[in-house]
């Protein structure tokens, strides 16, 4: 089995997801330190930029926790 081959295997798993729904919430910071940074300025194009990015974090966290649930539903052994 190639490198290749097992890091796509990787994004799929269940420690793969919970990776990602990490990184995920990592990023949830930095918009909330940019949308803080925006409004001390009073800059209306940061903050919109802020906002947009916002709702990109939530739905990636969104689409993680959705095929984490499949992958907890296709577990035999929790029921």
């Amino acid at each position: 089995m190639s490198a290749l081959t097992k890091a796509k295997g990787f994004k799929k798993s269940r420690t793969g997801l919970y990776l990602s729904i990490g990184t995920t919430a990592f990023g949830a910071l930095s918009v909330a330190k940019q949308a803080r940074k925006a409004r001390t300025e009073s800059d209306t194009l940061l903050l919109l930029d802020a906002v947009v990015s916002a709702a990109a974090v939530a739905t990636g966290l969104a689409m993680l926790l959705r095929e984490l649930k499949r992958l907890g539903d296709d577990d035999v052994l929790l029921g």
